[in-house]
């Protein structure tokens, strides 16, 4: 699949997207041994030929991987002076990689790390309607009208419509109990305020999974390549091809077994 000559030059390690139009005006980048007209030319990584300076490039292997993030961590690339950055924990597996959304700096679970920002991109947006789940453990026990609350869906501050979940359900337990929830879109602290409209309070926040990847046993901290069952469901759930080939991280992680999940309510 194509890819903007910018995007192939930072992927490459050669500059950042903003420096490629630099290259470009200079002079010092043929795309199929002539001047390209600009950042934005389609560039095929199998077909074409990307040169800066007289060298050939040529693109890594697309790189995802799997991390359980611990509380107590923001997945912002910059640290905090409070708080550390996700980061730290991929950091030597993979230049140019990215996070596949957010989780906040109090919860936990599977957050997803990639090169291929196209595909993060999609996972990300709400129109491929991508399952996110998460297990709450709470206080308290949700009202009898909770199912038209969460249908009438959650207001948040951000002026976007109400949040309704695709799924949930709630487990008693013995002063509170777990409540799942499924989205299929990211929304700051939206799991939160779900919790709250309900009445309930929140332990512990862990997202379990983020459409057909799962943390399973994966341990807090550690990280661990995507299979290629995983990566082909998930590139299917984005309508995009899977990468034909993937380099594998630098650093091993363990690998990690999915762990069966209760049926969450309403699903199908």
């Amino acid at each position: 699949m194509p890819i903007r000559l910018a995007r192939f030059l930072a992927r490459a390690g050669v500059t950042s997207r903003r420096g490629a139009a630099d290259l470009v005006r200079a002079g010092r980048v043929l795309l199929n041994g002539r001047p390209p007209v600009g950042p934005g030319d389609p560039v095929d990584p199998l077909a074409d030929r990307v040169t800066v300076d007289g060298r050939t490039l040529s693109l890594p292997g697309t790189v995802w991987v799997a991390l359980h993030k611990p509380p107590g961590y923001v997945t912002s690339r910059a640290a905090t002076p409070r708080y550390p950055s996700v980061f730290g924990f991929v950091d030597g597996t993979s230049t140019g990689l990215v996070a596949v959304g957010r989780l906040d700096v109090l919860s936990e679970g599977l957050l997803l790390f990639t090169t291929d920002g196209d595909a993060a991109n999609r996972l990300m947006h709400p129109r491929w309607q991508v399952d996110r789940t998460y297990y709450v453990d709470v206080t308290g026990r949700p009202p009898v009208s909770a199912e038209a609350i969460l249908a009438r869906g959650v207001a948040l501050d951000d002026g976007g419509p109400p949040v309704r979940p695709a799924a949930w359900r709630f487990d008693a337990r013995k002063s509170g109990g777990v409540l799942e929830v499924t989205l299929r879109e990211g929304r700051t602290r939206v799991v939160r305020r779900m919790a709250a409209e309900l009445g309930l309070g929140v332990r512990r926040l862990v997202r379990v999974a983020y459409g057909p990847v799962e943390l399973g046993d994966l341990a807090a901290g550690h990280v661990r390549p995507l299979t290629e069952r995983e990566l082909a469901a998930l590139y299917r759930a984005i309508g995009l091809p899977a990468p034909a080939g993937r380099s594998a991280p630098a650093q091993g992680p363990a690998r990690a077994t999915p762990s069966r999940r209760p049926r969450p309510h309403g699903a199908r």
